[in-house]
């Protein structure tokens, strides 16, 4: 039965494999990749002007 529907039990294993990829990528993206990268609260901009 499995040689039957051979190019459809493939299709249903590749789009299965991208989701599951594409979780993994997000997952990875935005738990490491996005939280790394400085926002403006970790930004300590201290401005003082000369006295007169």
């Amino acid at each position: 039965m499995s040689e039957e529907n051979g190019t459809g039990n493939n299709l249903i294993w590749a789009v299965t494999l991208i989701i599951v990829v594409a979780i993994i990528g997000g997952a990875f993206y935005f738990g490491v990749i996005k939280n790394s990268s400085p926002t403006k609260s970790d930004i300590d901009v201290e401005i003082k002007t000369p006295a007169r």
